[in-house]
């Protein structure tokens, strides 16, 4: 795990693991707020250890930006944490969530010890407001990556943990893609010093207007190709042909699983575009 300091008292942990996925805290005067956990435990019990014993700032809130396994699987190891999120969070990670777990503890002794912890304080639309010491946090709906993505906006040092709404590639498959590309545009809108992807680097503020620029031209390729497959014969060679790097994204991304997300993206698509010929990739 590699961990980086953004700001005063605000904290990055990136998993060496899994993708490059991103937690992040913000240290009060006597506790913490810890944003997501890692995908492994190892890694998320190493981010405890630090807080807790290193800095002695027990993890008061855990907040999870949305509800996949790779942000929430580290629930468990924070008995004493108050788990805040989105109403639609609790949903997916009591439903979808549960079976996910139950699939990948059938392939990994890992995982066999995590349960699936729900959030106990939720919110709407609504901005909800945390306060940090002196810190404010304000907890913000951005779907998109999946239906129920929020941020963490921190406002004094104007640093937003995104969730997966902004990720060095962005992914599709549980999401929406106007919706998307409709939230993305508002974060180059929010003047911010540092931008904390669900995955990859941290974005640093003269960086954020073209990381937001590329994440949209890359999306706007992959729905041009995924359409252009509807008029083929074989679209499912068609978009295998179609590489990251054709939509302007590097194939090294987040440690290597760039091109496997790509093509889940373009596929995911065309299946939205064209529903009658979904089995054809």
């Amino acid at each position: 795990m590699i961990r980086e300091r953004v700001a005063e008292d605000v904290y990055v942990f990136t998993s060496e693991l899994y993708a490059q996925v991103n937690a992040g805290a913000v240290i009060g005067p006597d506790w913490s707020v810890l944003i997501d956990t890692l995908a492994y435990p190892d890694e998320t019990v190493e981010i405890r250890d630090f807080l807790e014993t290193r800095l002695n700032k027990p993890v008061r809130y855990l907040i999870n930006t949305h509800y996949h396994a790779d942000h929430t699987l580290g629930n468990c190891w924070f008995p004493q944490a108050k788990i805040v999120a989105h109403e639609r969070t609790r949903t997916l990670l009591d439903t979808r969530g549960r079976q996910s777990l139950k699939e990948a503890q059938t392939n990994s002794r890992e995982l066999r010890d995590i349960k699936v912890v729900l959030p106990e304080i939720v919110f709407t639309d609504h901005p909800l407001i945390l306060r940090v010491g002196k810190r404010t946090l304000e907890l913000v709906s951005l779907p998109g990556h999946s239906p129920d993505g929020i941020g963490i906006w921190v406002v004094e040092d104007r640093v937003l943990l995104s969730g997966d709404v902004m990720m060095s590639i962005p992914y599709l498959v549980d999401g929406d893609i106007d919706l998307l590309l409709e939230n993305q545009k508002l974060i180059p809108k929010m003047k911010l010093e540092n931008l904390v992807q669900g995955h990859g680097e941290v974005v640093l503020r003269g960086e954020i207007p073209l990381a937001v620029k590329n994440n949209q031209k890359y999306l706007q390729n992959v729905r041009k190709y995924a359409k252009q497959a509807g008029r083929r014969r074989d679209p499912d060679g068609f978009l295998t042909s179609i590489d990251v790097e054709t939509c302007g994204k590097s194939r090294i991304l987040l440690g290597g699983p760039a091109e496997e997300l790509h093509q889940r993206n373009l596929r995911t698509l065309f299946k939205q575009q064209f529903p009658d010929r979904a089995d054809e990739v």
